[in-house]
């Protein structure tokens, strides 16, 4: 999908080279597109994504992070299960399936790892 927008993106990877990192390259691949194409959707123009990548211990935590339209508090439960049908229009009324981040969910948890999601309506969403 072509997007025509105006958005700032600013990417923070702070991990050390010679760690070595044990996860499926594909499974993780495409979680972070993912993250990173819904970031794009619900971003309106002249917003900001930010894609951050840290070592916290023994943990590599990834985040990706927009000033979108946000997501209500009663929504975001359902969004990464698979019961639930969760589908929005994006700023530019592109329509999803509902299932990228029950893909993320399943792959990030195949990998020994947790996803989790923080966001308000009208203000930013990171994941």
């Amino acid at each position: 999908m072509l997007y025509n927008i105006e958005i700032d993106i600013h990417i923070d990877i702070n991990i050390p080279e010679e760690l070595a990192i044990l996860a499926e390259r594909l499974a993780i691949r495409t979680v972070i597109a993912n993250l990173f194409d819904n970031a794009i959707k619900y971003t309106p123009k002249k917003g900001n994504i930010r894609i951050e990548a840290k070592q916290i211990n023994d943990v590599i935590e990834v985040r990706v992070s927009d000033t979108g339209m946000g997501i209500p508090p009663e929504t975001q439960p359902k969004l990464f299960r698979i019961e639930e049908s969760i589908s929005t229009y994006g700023t530019n009324h592109e329509k999803g399936t509902g299932l990228g981040l029950i893909l993320c969910k399943e792959f990030v948890e195949k990998q020994g790892g947790t996803i989790g999601l923080e966001s308000s309506i009208g203000d930013a969403s990171t994941g």
